[in-house]
């Protein structure tokens, strides 16, 4: 284009702008657009599945086995399936090509090499024993930044490594039930009636202390009895990943929102915050799993919080600008004077019962630079380091062209046939996410360390 021309928005003509112009939209214009948006979600969607509607995880080559999953070299692990004919040998695509296996297989196999192989390799991820699962929050409330691709692929991280996970969508836009194929009909197949039970509960302990002083009870609407009759085990559903779980999210989620804060005003003592959190650990959920991943809305709401209240673990994802770095100052910030708020507002009222104050504790706060171009973004990424110290991840998570790819067919990068790609490009862009996750998996084998030994001097 020559640099003579002038610019494209100089002499545009008024008349050839209405020529083009819409009629306006009303109402149900938003309808049609949704309606479009819809059927080319299901489309794309379906990029993903199967001829049943559903998602099918790909198989792993010995290659990948060895080199990504079992810690044993190719012709040590083909002797071991030789001397082992009970265990799973694979299937080859082609006559004396290579094996390929479900995840399935892979975690039988992962348990053999653990209980025969080596004791100095890590054929079994580590929990301690007597332990709870640990819950790992995923929250920004700017979005764009990376935060349902990195908490999805952590996922699929700790999924690989052998760990069990269950995943909590809490952002009604359903993004991480998209990837992991979920299907929620309504709000009912949320957390909804998760929170709706522990207010319940709430509700009737209020009721009893009514009956007590010779008041009338509240009633429990037809929500809330509804309510009080589901368990987590409900709302869970299975995905194509034989070790991750899902509670899924859709729009209808969104109105739980508008319903906290109604039911906080009918029960001021409802502690709204440990809504998620108790009935997690109630329902056996901790016991059920090792990893418990929330996705939250991109929002300080009352999921969120919730979902924070919740958390064990705090990874919040930026991208290394200038832009986003300021946001999630404002983030913090943000966490830092609710959170305030709600300790402020309960050890008021404790102190003058003369009860134990409380305080929310985190095991640990991490940032993640996420989408990162070394390239372009040293320099930030150098001082967002700088300014933030330990607070941020030590591994910066690279854009590669494998997850635009991977992306484009609806699956995480782990989903993603390295031989639909070149075998650099595979090994590069999952190079990034491995060490996201070993950085992830360093902070939470620490504290899983800490409270082992914690529990033992208490029980000294």
């Amino acid at each position: 284009m020559s640099s003579d021309l002038p610019p494209p928005y100089f002499n545009i003509s008024p008349d050839a702008a209405f020529a083009q112009l819409d009629a306006p939209t009303d109402t149900s214009g938003f309808a049609q657009i949704a309606q479009a948006c819809q059927q080319g979600r299901s489309d794309l969607a379906g990029r993903g599945m199967d001829d049943t509607g559903r998602k099918q995880l790909r198989r792993f080559s010995t290659w990948e086995i060895t080199k990504y999953l079992i810690p044993v070299a190719p012709a040590h692990f083909r002797r071991v399936l030789r001397q082992n004919p009970d265990l799973p040998q694979g299937r080859s695509e082609t006559e004396g090509g290579a094996k390929w296996f479900t995840l399935e297989e892979v975690l039988r196999l992962r348990a053999h090499f653990g209980a025969e192989g080596s004791k100095a390799k890590d054929y079994i991820p580590y929990r301690p024993k007597g332990q709870p699962a640990k819950i790992v929050a995923v929250a920004n409330f700017k979005g764009g930044v990376g935060k349902t691709s990195t908490c999805a692929h952590l996922a699929m991280s700790a999924a690989l490594d052998g760990y069990r996970v269950l995943m909590v969508d809490l952002d009604s836009q359903g993004s991480m039930t998209s990837i992991f194929g979920g299907q929620v009909a309504d709000e009912w197949a949320t957390v909804f009636p998760l929170l709706a039970r522990h207010y319940g509960q709430t509700l009737q302990a209020d009721n009893q202390r009514r009956l007590d002083r010779g008041e009338a009870p509240l009633p429990l609407d037809d929500t809330l009895s509804e309510a009080m009759g589901v368990k987590t085990a409900d709302v869970i559903q299975n995905t194509h990943w034989p070790n991750i779980d899902l509670i899924g999210a859709q729009l209808n989620l969104y109105w739980s929102e508008f319903q906290i804060p109604v039911w906080r005003m009918q029960s001021r003592g409802w502690k709204l915050w440990d809504a998620l959190g108790d009935i997690l650990a109630a329902d056996g959920v901790l016991d059920d799993y090792d990893l418990v991943f929330l996705d939250t809305p991109p929002a300080l709401g009352y999921l969120t919080i919730n979902g924070l209240s919740a958390a064990d673990i705090l990874l919040v994802p930026l991208g290394a600008s200038f832009l986003e770095f300021d946001s999630t100052g404002r983030f913090f910030d943000m966490l830092h004077s609710t959170f305030q708020s709600i300790e402020s507002s309960e050890n008021t009222a404790a102190r003058a019962l003369g009860r134990p104050e409380m305080a929310f504790e985190w095991d640990a706060v991490r940032a993640v630079i996420t989408r990162y171009d070394g390239a372009q973004q040293a320099e930030m990424a150098g001082l967002i380091q700088a300014y933030l110290g330990r607070t941020i991840s030590p591994y910066r998570q690279d854009f590669t062209a494998l997850i635009g790819q991977a992306g484009e067919s609806v699956n995480g990068i782990y989903e993603a046939d390295y031989r639909d790609f070149n075998r650099e490009t595979y090994v590069r862009g999952r190079a990034t996410f491995d060490e996201t996750y070993a950085a992830f998996k360093t902070l939470l084998l620490g504290i899983w360390r800490r409270d082992e030994q914690a529990a033992a001097q208490a029980a000294e």
